[in-house]
Order: structure tokens, then sequence, then C-alpha cells
């Protein structure tokens, strides 16, 4: 296989047909782009892309395909469509170690041995779902859909400070949040940490 360096784009087939009680004025989903950025210029590339779709306004939304992930992704593209902004997507990849069964399910499914094509495969499944079940959600089908790899913290407050969004929104809690906790470790780091307003949304 290719080096992680060699990564530029993976893309997926999006289709938000949702059969025979469709409603044919909405638009069938555009094919869904996953960036892989690993340097400062790919980064520019989605912010001035999102910047321009989203008329200079820009909302951040880090997933990890968990329910509090699409219930943040959600609220963010009602706030993105009433703003006139666009989304960006942000999908951090990392050692799964601490999160049993996190991208298990494709590891068992496609065979798949390097962690950023496996990532890459969750991410469009999870966006291509979210879209079928709210085609209505023009900000879901414009949105910049972007992946890094590194600690999830440091590459969200890394990507923040590149992009420089409005604001972010996050679930509160993700695969690793611990239960007894108000906020999921990982939110409540970004939140004290964030130089933007942070909208942490319960699912």
């Amino acid at each position: 296989m290719s080096d992680p360096k060699d990564l530029s784009e993976t893309s997926a087939e999006v289709n938000a047909d949702t059969g025979a009680t469709a409603d044919p004025s909405v638009k069938p989903a555009q094919t869904q782009t996953v960036r892989v950025a690993d340097n400062k210029s790919e980064l520019a590339k989605v912010a001035k892309a999102a910047r321009k779709k989203g008329h200079g306004r820009v909302i951040l939304v880090p997933v990890d395909f968990s329910a509090h992930s699409k219930a943040a992704l959600l609220f963010a593209s009602e706030l993105a469509e009433s703003m006139s902004a666009n989304l960006i997507v942000l999908h951090v990849v990392h050692d799964p170690g601490e999160m049993p069964g996190y991208y298990a399910s494709l590891v068992k499914k496609k065979r798949i041995d390097r962690l950023e094509d496996i990532a890459a495969e969750v991410f469009d499944d999870f966006l291509t779902t979210l879209i079928k079940a709210h085609p209505h959600r023009k900000a879901l089908r414009k949105a910049e859909n972007l992946m890094v790899i590194g600690l999830p913290v440091t590459r969200i407050l890394e990507v923040v400070e590149k992009v420089k969004p409005s604001m972010v929104v996050m679930g509160s809690q993700g695969r690793t949040g611990l239960k007894h906790l108000f906020l999921g470790s990982k939110a409540e780091q970004v939140v004290h940490l964030c130089p933007v307003p942070v909208t942490i949304v319960k699912q």
C-alpha cells in the first residue's frame, strides 16, 4: 500500500434516495469527498473552500461517529443553514486501542489493514447514513469533510487555529467518554482550550 503521505482524497458515492415516499423536490445527495489532510497546505485548501461556500462563516464539527456526534452534526447543520455558514466535518484518526470496536466492524468485514483506510470507510458510511436520513439538510451535502491523523484534542485545536471557524460544535461524550462525567474528557479539554466558542450537544 502507499505511504500515508500519498493520501490526498477518498470519495464514496452517496445516494440520498429514500424510496417511493421520498419528496421528488429534494435533490439527490452529491458525491461526498473526505479529504485527508496531512499538512497545513491541505488544511488551507479546505478552509478556503468552506469559507467560499459559507460567505466567510465556518462551523467546525469534530465527529467520532458516536450517537453524540450525530446529534452534534445535525444541530450544526441547522445552525449553518440559519447563519448561511458552511460546515467542516472533522474526524481525527488515532490509535483505536482505547476504544474497543471503534473501527472493528470494517476490519472484519473488509479486511482493510491500514487505519486511515478503515477510518475513511467509516466516515463515508457515517455521512451517507446521515444524508439519507435527512435529505433536506443542504448543509450536510455542502459540507467539507476532513480527516487528519494524530491525537484528537491536539489536532482539533490545530485545525481550529488554521481554519478559524466562527464556532465549534461537538458531542458531549464520544466513544471514549466516561458515563459518570458531565462531559467526555476530550470535549471538556476542547471547551477549556479552544479560542473560539464551543457548543456541546447532548444526544
